[in-house]
């Protein structure tokens, strides 16, 4: 900045358009809008996304949808699958799954821990992105259906 006249431009184009000038003179590069930060976790290789609204007890088996038990019946059956929290690709949680008569999957062993870490509760709305390979990842938003962020920049240092 100039330190004179407050960095406002002087003499000819004064008062015109107010608020047009700089964008549209020199693009600067600027910090995306909050919005874009949930575009950016998205990985180019989803193979598969459903969501999952949970009701009941959020920590009892869960229902997966039958297009995505149709989607990996193709691999054979996978016993577990390995979630992670988006914004967390450091933690893995091994799931068990099982199958009923009818061929439906359902979350079974690990998936109480995984929902109890991250305080699931009635209501809450989980988008699951599918990666191949039983690697699954989790958004979750809560009633007021805002995402819950579980990891922020800084991690947390374990044992120093």
């Amino acid at each position: 900045m100039s330190g004179r006249g407050g960095g406002r431009p002087r003499g000819r184009g004064r008062g015109r358009g107010r608020g047009r000038g700089r964008a549209e003179r020199s693009p600067s590069p600027s910090t995306p809008p909050a919005s874009s930060s949930s575009e950016m976790d998205v990985e180019p290789d989803v193979r598969f996304e459903f969501v999952l609204v949970l009701k009941g007890d959020p920590h009892g088996i869960q229902r997966l949808p039958d297009s995505f038990a149709d989607y990996v019946a193709g691999d054979d059956r996978p016993r577990t699958m390995h979630l992670r929290e988006a914004a967390c690709g450091y933690y893995r949680w091994i799931v068990d799954v099982i199958y009923d008569a009818r061929g439906k999957m359902y979350l079974n062993i690990g998936w109480e821990k995984f929902a109890r870490h991250h305080g699931l509760q009635a209501g809450f709305i989980l988008l699951f992105s599918y990666f191949g390979d039983r690697d699954m990842s989790v958004k979750v938003f809560d009633e007021t259906r805002c995402r819950r962020n579980y990891h922020d920049d800084s991690t947390d240092e374990e044992d120093d």
